[in-house]
């Protein structure tokens, strides 16, 4: 007898802000320059962070806030780590979605999409 395993209810668990950072991105279904744009800062500054080249908690208390305003996410929750544990994901026809949202897992937003669903 084969046995299946259901992802239904599955969640990752991070390890770094930048998969935390990502995560949300898509969550919320925004690209990196609607991302900067929300929180007033350069596209290569949110690029940074979000490649893991740059730590969120290295940089100025303002940016990292505005950055985390910009994903919706508590700030204090942030620093506490009530983030580790990831977004619920679904399974469907297409593939793992994430349950808020919608948005299929791993699958980065890219401008030409987000100007489309405007």
């Amino acid at each position: 007898m084969i046995e299946t395993v259901s992802l239904d209810g599955f969640q990752t668990i991070h390890t770094n802000d930048r998969s935390i950072l990502f995560e949300r991105r898509i969550v919320l279904g925004l690209t990196q320059k609607q991302v900067a744009e929300r929180a007033n800062i350069p596209l290569q500054s949110y690029q940074r962070f979000e490649s893991g080249d740059r730590k969120l908690s290295s940089a100025s208390f303002n940016m990292a806030c505005r950055v985390l305003e910009a994903l919706e996410m508590d700030i204090a929750g942030f620093y506490h780590g009530d983030y580790i544990l990831g977004e619920v994901m679904r399974e469907t026809k297409d593939g793992l979605r994430y349950e808020t949202g919608g948005n299929l897992v791993g699958v980065d937003i890219t401008d030409e999409s987000a100007s489309e669903n405007k």
